[in-house]
C-alpha cells in the first residue's frame, strides 16, 4: 500500500505544473525595459512580432508574463528564493542600475524590489538555497 507522499512524488513526476505569474502594467514596453535593463531579465516571446501587449520575460528560470491592460489594475507579488551567489549578483545589479529597494519582512527577511506598476519581486533575504 501506498503512503500519501509516495502517491504524491508518483503524481508529481507524472504531472509537471509550469506557472507563471501574470502581472498586469500599464505600458509594456516600459515594463520591458525596467525587467530588461534594470533586473537582468531576458525578453522571451512578445506577441505580434514585439507590437502586441503580452510579452514574457525569463530570469534564471523565474518567468513573468506582462500584460497591458488598461482594465486590470491590479497589483502582483513573487517570492523569490535564490542562491546566495544569485543574492549578491543581484545586489550588485541592481545597485549598479540605480534600481529603489527597501527591506521588508514578509515571513522573512525581504528585499522588496517595484516595478513601475507597484507589482513586487521580494527576494528571500535568509535561509538561501
Amino acid at each position: 500500500m501506498q503512503t500519501d507522499i509516495e502517491k504524491f512524488n508518483k503524481e508529481a513526476i507524472e504531472h509537471v505544473w509550469y506557472m507563471r505569474p501574470v502581472f498586469f502594467v500599464s505600458d509594456i514596453q516600459s515594463s520591458i525595459r525596467f525587467y530588461v535593463d534594470k533586473l537582468g531579465f531576458i525578453k522571451k516571446w512578445h506577441e505580434a512580432d514585439g507590437k502586441g501587449t503580452v510579452c514574457q520575460v525569463d530570469r534564471g528560470g523565474s518567468e513573468i508574463i506582462l500584460c497591458q491592460d488598461s482594465i486590470r489594475n491590479d497589483k502582483s507579488r513573487v517570492f523569490l528564493e535564490l542562491s546566495r551567489d544569485a543574492v549578491d549578483q543581484l545586489l550588485k545589479e541592481i545597485a549598479e542600475r540605480s534600481v529603489p529597494t527597501k527591506k521588508t519582512w514578509w515571513g522573512y527577511d525581504v528585499l522588496q524590489i517595484e516595478d513601475p506598476d507597484g507589482n513586487e519581486l521580494l527576494v528571500c533575504l535568509e535561509n538561501l538555497l
